[in-house]
């Protein structure tokens, strides 16, 4: 496609978000998903030519609030905004008056009277963001709230899934690890069956949830039972920081028995694809060879996904806001 191709097709499937914040994967259905990944579809081919400049965003503020580090979605939101033509602040808790004892109602109310567009939030607190949208009179966009829900990472992840395969709904894609410390599980497993995909669940039992089979789920203890016929083999990392005890032997044997090496990926099925949301942790829930095979690894696909997907959110959200106003 052509520059003017692109930015005439973004603008044909540019449509109002579903609702006035994304805070869980369950914002959308099946119509509005689609629509999302249409649009973040188009997305993605604007990424890939010389220039990346529109004036969706002109003239609204979008302010980053992570509670929490990140790398890939703090600076896809950032470069998604000032794509979009929105101006953009980074917010560091570590540097504001949250390291002085201010609550987060009293940020809101901060953030609130500088009158922002959307606000993106991540909070190692699950209801965070649920918690800054009765607050603000802007869109929230929940980036990860405790191990509640990561949205729009489920939405990247689709995107990168649809991109591989040319369809969702037929796919059976296993989600490996630290299920039960994972936000990005419960945002995917929401989405994929929303979609009508069929999802697997793998993990020691001290790493999935007790009510994890009431999910919709099948869920496994062992990887070569869990991983017979899947598509899609999602690994997540193990979220110490979340842990509270010993909840795994040595990480040497988490890995021979849930990492994911060629010997493991050889139970799914031919062809089958492997992700990882990210950050990995190399030779414990994934082999630095399967990692990196472009020809089975979406990985690096899932990165770039990311900034088509929350361009996608953002344009939509503010398409919304306009909507309102008028």
């Amino acid at each position: 496609m052509t520059q003017p191709d692109v930015t005439d097709l973004i603008h044909e499937r540019l449509a109002p978000f579903p609702r006035d914040h994304f805070l869980s994967a369950g914002d959308l259905n099946p119509a509005t998903a689609r629509q999302m990944l249409d649009l973040a579809d188009a997305f993605v081919d604007f990424n890939r030519q010389s220039a990346k400049s529109l004036d969706i965003m002109r003239g609204r503020t979008v302010m980053n609030l992570f509670f929490e580090n990140s790398t890939r979605t703090s600076a896809s939101f950032e470069i998604a905004a000032k794509r979009l033509g929105a101006d953009v602040t980074a917010l560091s808790p570590r540097t504001s008056s949250v390291a002085k004892g201010e609550t987060l109602i009293d940020t809101a109310a901060t953030l609130n009277a500088m009158k922002p567009d959307v606000l993106v939030v991540r909070h190692s607190a699950s209801g965070a963001a649920a918690l800054l949208s009765q607050k603000v009179g802007c869109a929230v966009v929940n980036a990860g709230d405790g191990r509640h829900e990561h949205p729009t990472q489920a939405l990247l992840d689709m995107l990168s899934m649809r991109r591989a395969f040319g369809d969702v709904t037929s796919l059976t894609v296993a989600i490996c690890g630290d299920i039960a410390h994972s936000r990005v599980a419960r945002s995917n497993v929401a989405l994929l069956q929303m979609m009508g995909a069929r999802v697997r669940l793998i993990g020691p039992p001290t790493l999935v949830p007790g009510d994890a089979d009431r999910w919709g789920c099948e869920v496994f203890h062992d990887m070569k039972d869990g991983l017979q016929g899947c598509d899609v083999v999602m690994m997540l990392r193990l979220q110490l920081e979340r842990m509270e005890g010993a909840l795994v032997p040595s990480t040497r044997e988490y890995f021979r028995f849930w990492g994911l090496d060629r010997e493991k990926l050889a139970w799914a099925k031919p062809g089958a694809k492997v992700m990882h949301p990210g950050p990995m942790n190399r030779g414990v829930e994934i082999d630095s060879e399967v990692a990196d095979d472009l020809s089975i690894s979406l990985i690096q696909d899932q990165v770039e996904m990311g900034v088509a997907a929350r361009m996608a959110v953002l344009a939509a959200l503010s398409v919304r806001r306009e909507g309102a106003a008028a």
